[in-house]
């Protein structure tokens, strides 16, 4: 039996080559896709979203450095420099060019003098900061310091030395509570900057002004942030500078403070007193405050708190320890006294409600009164509000009572009055609201009335509640700017001017005067009011409770002291200032202008826990004769147009501030700020 051969088809040429073509088809095709999405990629990469991918990368690789301005510096009237701007150096390091860190930190606290708070202090900040970023070792260096790092410089890599500009009070505590001061951004600054949309300008900038005029005239002290642009590499290093964009400098302004002046009300708050401990005479600054304006615009012209501080010490960052001994100080050095201090106004505002009761028709000017030596409500069994005179002081006009301060006249006005004419008319001569002084720290303290009272004691406003009103006492309290101003309206008869610091400012190249918004006249009084008002303060000055203290006058001059009460006496009780604690003793008052009818200064004084408004008065006159007797001060010259570099300092020397300041960038330009008649709010954005 024969075997047939069997034929096994091992391969299927035709179907192996279909199989490969759909797959080298398939694998085409998969191909041709990537490469398609690859292309437009590519294309939205390269083309279509170039310039973000570049800007993008640009960012990567180039760094905009804000660059701090030159803050505007500070004059008083004459053109004396208040506020300057010093150059500090300090010492950086940058960790990551730094190559033993330990070892040249002891180095470098052998050269310096260093000590271990200083290290450990670096040490913090720096885990704080990019290993690229510079640290600061010493925030201020001393000469001495600056010329050792110099000559070994070379030994140390990675570290340098920084130059910046500083704010300094050359005049210390003396203007202190006109100034303010700067002080280091910090949290609550930079939130009320993005608030504002103003961060941006503060980046580079290390302080901003924290009180008084430096905060209320950031915005134009400041100036406008410039910026450095640079390329750096992946390491976050410098490789060159592409563009620079210098800063514009904050305008310098002009105040209306007369330094000398200034100066000199200092020292009348100035006594010498033995301390208890060493038993030495020393200097001692009695609690107590001074306002000097020109009662023809209320331009300020000295404004003294007493005691003060030094604000240089918050520029740079004030130590725990010495803050709080400021914290704890009884006296209260960081209370602005002028604005800030509310006291009963005391017989000071008979004046201004003599004027309302003569305009209102209820007392006219031969209205007489005879009372004696005490007051009380009519048809009533209510307490007896007794004058300063036990047996009265007899048959008084409303000049007369102005001139011997007779309470018992003005009791009797304020009870025809009542508490509503007489809130309404005090707030016209400034009272209960806010005296529109250029510096934010301010008190409207308070012109009591009907709702008042219900407000805070939930009770019903009583006709013995408004017996003390017309004394200045009760619930009425007032600042020292308030009494000031309110006597300003009576010198001007019924002009009520704004209190302002502020005076020029620096305008290409030169100052520029600035002119304040008035108030409200009161054209409600006549003439004849303001006269017996204005008598009525002259026979002060001549025959009545201040003329012992203004004999052998140069001048003529209207005046009103007052006694302000701290606390109240009980029925039938006598006040005997020896025999009570000093800080519940009154408050001596005395506010004055003169020349009297063409007045050119006007002094509102407070001194705390003195007594009688007698003990207050000296000082004024002193502060007068300064001003109109001693060639010291010029009231009529108008030195805001004085070229820069011909500015004067308080003796009369001539200096050229640009040749006496350092600055670190030039300034190109100044900042558009023309300002001519401005009002508050104006003043406080501009």
């Amino acid at each position: 039996m024969s075997k047939e051969k069997v034929k096994v088809k091992i391969r299927d040429h035709q179907s192996e080559m279909a199989l490969f073509t759909g797959r080298a088809i398939a694998a085409f095709l998969f191909m041709l896709v990537g490469v398609g999405v690859l292309l437009t990629n590519l294309y939205n990469l390269q083309v279509k979203n170039h310039s973000q991918y570049q800007a993008r990368s640009n960012n990567n690789r180039i760094k905009v450095i804000p660059v701090e301005p030159n803050r505007g510096r500070i004059y008083d009237r004459n053109g004396v420099l208040l506020a300057q701007n010093t150059p500090v150096y300090s010492l950086e390091l940058v960790p990551e060019k730094v190559h033993d860190m330990d070892a040249t930190l002891a180095s470098l606290k052998s050269l310096l003098g260093l000590n271990e708070s200083d290290i450990a202090q670096f040490k913090k900040a720096m885990h704080r900061t990019l290993r690229t970023r510079p640290v600061t070792l010493i925030e201020q260096m001393s000469e001495v310091q600056v010329a050792k790092f110099s000559v070994d410089q070379f030994h140390y890599d990675g570290v340098d030395v920084d130059a910046y500009l500083e704010r300094y009070y050359p005049y210390s505590a003396n203007l202190t509570h006109v100034l303010g001061y700067v002080g280091k951004i910090n949290d609550r600054d930079i939130r009320r900057l993005k608030e504002e949309k103003k961060y941006t300008n503060y980046k580079a900038t290390r302080t901003i002004g924290k009180l008084g005029i430096e905060r209320y005239y950031e915005d134009t002290l400041h100036g406008q942030s410039g910026y450095e642009k640079v390329e750096i590499d992946s390491r976050g290093r410098v490789v060159r500078t592409l563009d620079y964009v210098a800063p514009i400098s904050g305008q310098d302004i002009k105040l209306n403070i007369d330094v000398g002046l200034q100066l000199y009300a200092n020292k009348q708050l100035t006594i010498k007193k033995e301390n208890p401990i060493t038993h030495k005479m020393e200097d001692y600054h009695r609690r107590g405050s001074i306002v000097v304006l020109d009662p023809r615009d209320n331009s300020v012209l000295a404004m003294v708190s007493s005691p003060s501080y030094d604000p240089n010490f918050f520029v740079h960052g004030i130590s725990s320890k010495r803050y709080n001994a400021l914290l704890s100080d009884p006296d209260h050095p960081l209370l602005n006294r002028t604005t800030l201090g509310v006291y009963p106004p005391g017989s000071t505002v008979k004046p201004q409600i003599a004027v309302a009761a003569l305009s209102e028709g209820v007392i006219s000017p031969n209205t007489t009164r005879n009372f004696p030596g005490w007051w009380r409500i009519p048809h009533s069994k209510s307490r007896k509000f007794r004058d300063d005179v036990r047996w009265g002081h007899g048959k008084v006009n409303v000049v007369k009572a102005i001139e011997q301060s007779v309470d018992t006249f003005f009791y009797q006005v304020a009870y025809d009055m009542g508490i509503d004419r007489l809130s309404v008319w005090m707030n016209k001569f400034g009272y209960g609201k806010p005296s529109g002084i250029d510096i934010n720290e301010e008190s409207t303290a308070n012109m009591p009335t009907r709702e008042w009272k219900h407000d805070h004691y939930h009770q019903a406003w009583y006709q013995g509640d408004t017996i003390p009103v017309g004394i200045g006492q009760g619930y009425w309290t007032a600042s020292p700017m308030q009494i000031a101003k309110a006597t300003a309206v009576v010198a001007d008869e019924g002009v009520v001017h704004r209190p302002h610091l502020l005076k020029a400012v620096m305008e290409d190249g030169q100052f520029e005067p600035v002119l304040f918004k008035d108030f409200s006249r009161i054209s409600e009084a006549k003439k004849q009011n303001w006269d017996l008002a204005k008598e009525g303060m002259h026979r002060v000055i001549v025959s009545g409770t201040a003329r012992k203290l203004f004999k052998n006058l140069a001048y003529e001059a209207g005046g009103k002291t007052g006694t302000s009460q701290v606390f109240g006496l009980a029925k039938g009780q006598k006040y005997n200032s020896k025999e009570v604690a000093e800080h519940l003793r009154d408050h001596a008052l005395f506010t004055g202008f003169a020349p009297l009818n063409h007045p050119k200064v006007l002094v509102a004084i407070v001194l705390e826990n003195a007594g009688w408004g007698k003990y207050a008065a000296p000082i004024a006159r002193n502060i007068m004769d300064y001003a109109l007797v001693k060639p010291t001060i010029n009231l009529d010259a108008d030195p805001s147009n004085l070229p820069p570099d011909q500015l004067m300092t308080h003796d009369g020397r001539h200096v050229n501030v640009h040749k006496n300041t350092q600055t670190v960038l030039p300034k190109k330009e100044l900042a558009h700020h023309k300002v001519k008649v401005l009002d508050s709010e104006q003043v406080k954005h501009s």
